[in-house]
């Protein structure tokens, strides 16, 4: 099986500093969603961003994958890059999580944001996939914006919560759906018990689809975890409270470094 073709940016930041990779949740763009986040970074480590497959500067999918295959296609082009630090939201996050199950020795230590051990149930991501092949990602901007923000990010925030938005209007309808089927078979609580990579488990004070319980469970499971909250955020902390987010990285990172 080929393994998806993602778009990794060149590290990009503080010379000589270790790398940080950052990753997108499903829907938008690393670029977009990391914006505000990246100047704060770039200070102290060199910065790379990834895309999901059709989303942002990757190309569409040509055949399903799983969320396993999306942290070894992500290994492949960072490989170079030797230990990274790395940050993924929602299915940013799951990638995350498989890396830490999959490919410690990559990682210097991971945040996981916005993000769970699993999400909803098969059915519901089959009806969300079938949704998408036939009418298209548009139909889920209503929907998304309620979930990914919390009350009154949109009114503070309008461009980059506007352009999220239409980052989810542009993905791959394809892409999406295949998106939406590896995240119906991902269910990583048993297999994160126990893994040595330092863990932070970053959620939104709003977000209902990552929650407090999820966190527990990620940092519960891993030798060395922890969790926190961001408030006045949801599912999209990073582009909602981009100035809490870094400092909790930082905070992370600085203390695995």
């Amino acid at each position: 099986m080929t393994l998806p073709d993602l778009a990794v940016t060149e590290p990009e930041g503080a010379d000589g500093a270790p790398v940080v990779v950052l990753g997108p949740s499903l829907g938008t763009s690393s670029a977009t969603l990391w914006e505000d986040v990246v100047p704060a970074l770039q200070q102290r480590y060199r910065v790379a961003l990834w895309d999901l497959p059709g989303h942002g500067a990757s190309k569409p999918a040509s055949e399903p994958f799983t969320t396993e295959d999306l942290a070894d296609a992500l290994v492949e082009r960072v490989a170079g890059f030797g230990q990274v630090f790395y940050a993924g939201v929602s299915l940013g996050g799951s990638v995350g999580q498989q890396l830490v199950i999959r490919h410690p020795d990559l990682l210097t230590a991971a945040a996981i944001v916005c993000s769970s051990p699993k999400f909803g149930t098969p059915d519901a991501w089959a009806e969300r996939a079938a949704q998408v092949r036939s009418q298209g990602t548009p139909v889920l901007v209503r929907g998304s914006a309620e979930r990914w923000f919390a009350p009154g990010s949109i009114a503070a925030r309008p461009d980059i919560t506007g352009r999220l938005l239409h980052n989810l209007s542009d993905a791959d309808d394809s892409s999406y759906a295949l998106c939406c089927e590896a995240l119906a078979a991902f269910d990583v609580r048993e297999a994160l018990v126990g893994a040595a990579t330092p863990v932070l488990a970053m959620y939104g004070e709003h977000d209902a689809v990552s929650t407090l319980d999820d966190q527990e469970i990620i940092a519960g499971a891993v030798a060395n975890g922890r969790i926190v909250r961001i408030d006045g955020a949801s599912h999209l902390a990073p582009a909602e409270k981009p100035a809490e987010v870094a400092d909790e990285l930082i905070r992370f990172f600085e203390e695995n470094r």
